[in-house]
């Protein structure tokens, strides 16, 4: 008798342990607790580093067509400045060529319009000799301009060694003081050339 109260008094405990949840031995979040950060617990935004074994950062390596491309394009800068160099000297060569060429062409011409002035300078009595000897001066001097020849500058100017060549010096107080009196010779320029300087004379 005793013996059935107290197994039906146990098989009542146990379905009041059962049906209260008390019987389970652990936690169902026990798994939960125990396991270890998979990647997905990162911070959103951070990205896992990519190491190498020895733990230094991975440095991806420079592509061979890419390292190409760019030796080819510094040889052909290297090229286009040497040309432009090249280009830029010749061109100044070739202009001092010319310069030097007119210049002298000029400077043999210039006796015979020192000529032209000298006849025109004479006296005549012949006037149409006369007209055809202003003819031609005013032509070859026409002609002299064309190529860019320009008379200097030197009858009551100030006495510049660069463009005046002086033979002679007078006291005159007509003048002021190193300032050109008289010119014997024209003088002639060609752009920042001088073909011939003026030879004159200096007062004071």
């Amino acid at each position: 008798m005793t013996d059935e109260i107290r197994d039906a008094d146990g098989c009542e405990d146990f379905e009041s342990l059962e049906e209260s949840g008390l019987h389970d031995s652990a936690p169902e979040n026990a798994s939960e607790t125990d396991s270890t950060a998979g990647p997905d617990d990162l911070t959103e935004g951070e990205a896992p580093s990519e190491e190498t074994d020895d733990g230094a950062p991975d440095i991806p390596e420079t592509d061979p067509a890419e390292q190409k491309l760019q030796e080819a394009n510094d040889k052909y800068m290297r090229l286009f400045a040497e040309f432009d160099n090249f280009r830029k000297r010749t061109a100044k060569e070739k202009s001092e060529t010319y310069q030097d060429a007119v210049a002298k062409t000029l400077l043999t011409l210039l006796p015979a319009v020192d000529s032209f002035e000298l006849a025109m300078k004479s006296p005549c009595t012949d006037d149409a000799y006369r007209s055809g000897i202003e003819k031609i001066y005013t032509q070859m001097t026409d002609l002299l301009k064309k190529l860019g020849l320009e008379e200097i500058p030197a009858l009551n100017e100030p006495f510049d060694p660069k463009v005046h060549n002086a033979i002679r010096q007078v006291e005159d107080e007509n003048f002021g003081e190193s300032t050109v009196c008289e010119v014997y010779q024209k003088g002639y320029r060609l752009g920042d050339r001088i073909v011939r300087c003026a030879m004159v004379s200096v007062a004071n």
